[in-house]
C-alpha cells in the first residue's frame, strides 16, 4: 500500500498501514484511541501530546477509523510518518540473533529483530563479507529493570560505566540496568530507565479505554506531554527520555507527584503492572565534528535538539522514534573514521515522502552514495550512513 488503497489519510511505512491524527490534547486523542480500540482489535495506537498514530496489520479497518476521527475534528497528517530503524551488516547475520535477542529482549522478525510491544528500534541484519575490523562509530544503548538485565546472560561487561558488551562482530550496546523511580510505594509500579516508565496488563477493551483516558486527563490537567501507548492487553505510561526530570521538562511539575496519581488511576481500574517489561533504546554516533553531524542527522529525520544546554540529544518531536546522542571522537583517529560502520541507521517513509526526505538529507550535508528501488544511501558529513526505503 501506498499513499492509495485504504484512503488519503494512510500510508505504508515499514510494510504497515499507518496513519497521524493531530489533535490538540492527550484528552481529545484519547477519544480515538477509545473508538480505535472498538472498531480494530489488535490495533497498535501511540498517543501523544499533538496526535495519535494508529497503526493496523491490514487496511481493513482503515476508513472507519478515519472517519471516528472526522467525527471528533481529528483531521490526518501523512507528512509526519516515519519509522527509524537499525540495520547490521554481517558476515554471518545468524551468529549476531541470539546476543541482540537477548539485549532487547526482541522477537526473531523479517529479516531481524523486532520488539513485540512495537515501541522501539526494529533491527535488521543484512549478508556483508566486507572486512571492517574496527570499533564501529554508531552503537546503542537499552535499558531494562536490573532483573532484566541480569536474566539476559550478555557476560562480563566493560567500559568506564561497566555496562558495554559487544556481538560476536565487535557492535557494542551498552545495557544498562534501570531503577525504581522513587523510594515510596506511590510510585511502586514506575522504572526509571532513562525515560519514566510504567506498564500495565489489562482485561478488557473497556478497561484498556477507561485507563487511556484518565491517564490522558491526569497528564492534561498537569500540562505534562505524557506518552501513552496502547497495545493488545497493554497500556504504556511513559515521560520519554529525561523528561521526568526537572531541568529536562522544564515544567513547574513534580513528576513523581503525576506518577502517584496515575498508578492510583491505573490501580482504582483494576490494571496490573508489570515491573518487567519497561525497556528504552537509543542510538549513539561518534563524531569528530559533532555540530556538523548532528545537524544532518537533525534534518534528515526532522528531529528536534534537546532544549538544555549541554545536551547533545536530538529527538523525535513526537517520541515515536529513538533518540539519537552524540559524542566527540579523537579527529586523529583517521581510520577508524574512514571505515565504513557496520550498523547504519534505516528510515522507512512513505513513498510519496521518500524522494523529498532524500533531497533534504542531501541539502544538509549529506553525499548520496546509491539510490534504486525505493532505497536511497546516505552519507552524512563523517560517512555514517542513512538508508532512506521507501514501498510502491
Amino acid at each position: 500500500m501506498g499513499s492509495t488503497g485504504t484512503g488519503t489519510d494512510w500510508r505504508a511505512v515499514d510494510g504497515v498501514a499507518t496513519a497521524w491524527f493531530d489533535a490538540a490534547s492527550l484528552s481529545e486523542g484519547a477519544a480515538l484511541a477509545g473508538r480505535v480500540g472498538e472498531l480494530a482489535g489488535g490495533s497498535v495506537v501511540d498517543l501523544r501530546a499533538t496526535g495519535v498514530r494508529v497503526r493496523l496489520d491490514s487496511g481493513e479497518h482503515a476508513e472507519a477509523v478515519s472517519e471516528a476521527a472526522r467525527e471528533l475534528g481529528l483531521l490526518a497528517n501523512p507528512a509526519v510518518l516515519q519509522q527509524v530503524g537499525v540495520l547490521f551488516d554481517s558476515a554471518d547475520p545468524s551468529a549476531l540473533m541470539p546476543f541482540w535477542q537477548r539485549a532487547f529482549d526482541y522477537a526473531p522478525g523479517d529479516g531481524g529483530l523486532a520488539d513485540p510491544l512495537r515501541r522501539d528500534v526494529p533491527v535488521r541484519l543484512r549478508q556483508s563479507t566486507d572486512p571492517r575490523p574496527l570499533r564501529n562509530r554508531i552503537h546503542l544503548d537499552v535499558v531494562r529493570p536490573a532483573a532484566a538485565v541480569e536474566r539476559a546472560g550478555l557476560g562480563d561487561a566493560y567500559g568506564p560505566y561497566g555496562v558495554c558488551h559487544a556481538d560476536p562482530d565487535g557492535n557494542e550496546v551498552d545495557l544498562v540496568p534501570g531503577s525504581a523511580l522513587d523510594e515510596g510505594t506511590g510510585t511502586a509500579d514506575w522504572q526509571a530507565v532513562f525515560s519514566a516508565m510504567a506498564c500495565y496488563r489489562t482485561t478488557s477493551p473497556t478497561q484498556q479505554r477507561d485507563l487511556a483516558a484518565a491517564a490522558a486527563a491526569l497528564a492534561d490537567e498537569a500540562g505534562f506531554p505524557l506518552l501513552i501507548d496502547l497495545r493488545p492487553g497493554l497500556v504504556i505510561l511513559d515521560s520519554g527520555k529525561d523528561q521526568w526530570e526537572a531541568d529536562a521538562h522544564g515544567l513547574d511539575l513534580d513528576f513523581v507527584g503525576l506518577a502517584e496519581r496515575l498508578q492510583t488511576a491505573a490501580r482504582g481500574l483494576g490494571a496490573t503492572a508489570d515491573p518487567g517489561l519497561p525497556r528504552f533504546a537509543q542510538l549513539f554516533l561518534d563524531a569528530a565534528d559533532v555540530q556538523a553531524v548532528r545537524a544532518f542527522w537533525v534534518a534528515a529525520l526532522g528531529y528536534l535538539p534537546d532544549r538544555r544546554s549541554g545536551a547533545s540529544d536530538i529527538a523525535d518531536p513526537r517520541r515515536l522514534n529513538p533518540v539519537l546522542v552524540f559524542q566527540e571522537i579523537d579527529a586523529s583517529e583517521t581510520e577508524r573514521r574512514q571505515q565504513r560502520n557496520r550498523i547504519h541507521v534505516e528510515l522507512a517513509v512513505p513513498s510519496d515522502l521518500a524522494q523529498a526526505r532524500v533531497e533534504t538529507a542531501v541539502a544538509a550535508g549529506g553525499r548520496l552514495l546509491d539510490g534504486s528501488q525505493g532505497r536511497w544511501r546516505v552519507a552524512d558529513p563523517e560517512g555514517n550512513e542513512l538508508v532512506v526505503v521507501s514501498e510502491a
